[in-house]
């Protein structure tokens, strides 16, 4: 990966859906460097999906996650990367172990969520943050 992919990237995670002929013209290439560049990084898993940030009316959330020491991590983050409400698992270091940020259509359906992960024997405990707000940056 070099200065040109990473200037691709930073123009995608602003926006998904900006055409490969802006982008070009940005970073001062042809449409089909950027067509060709895009293409490669997503086969070799640079670029792992492309998706859509909402404004829903919906509660956001983070949901901070401590684990057991002898537990395996990565095993219950997928595990509750599959529920719905769930757009982000995080492994991180620190006092928690994951950060879960969730998009649930009420207060009700994050505290659904936070349950769903107290329920869990590998979890100890959980801290739960709502996002009032959020910028693009």
């Amino acid at each position: 990966m070099d200065e040109l992919d990473r200037r691709i990237l930073t123009i995608l995670r602003r926006d998904a859906r900006t055409p490969y002929t802006e982008i070009a013209e940005r970073v001062g290439t042809s449409e089909g460097t950027i067509r060709n560049r895009v293409e490669r990084m997503t086969e070799e898993g640079v670029i792992e999906r492309f998706t859509v940030a909402t404004r829903t009316g919906n509660i956001k959330a983070m949901i901070e996650v401590s684990v057991a020491v002898d537990v395996n991590t990565t095993g219950v983050g997928e595990r509750m990367a599959e529920w719905e409400e769930v757009d982000f698992v995080w492994q991180v270091s620190g006092e928690e172990d994951i950060v879960l940020v969730v998009d649930a259509a009420d207060t009700r359906g994050v505290n659904d969520l936070i349950t769903e992960c107290r329920e869990m024997d590998e979890v100890q405990s959980t801290k739960t943050r709502l996002i009032l707000d959020e910028k693009l940056g």
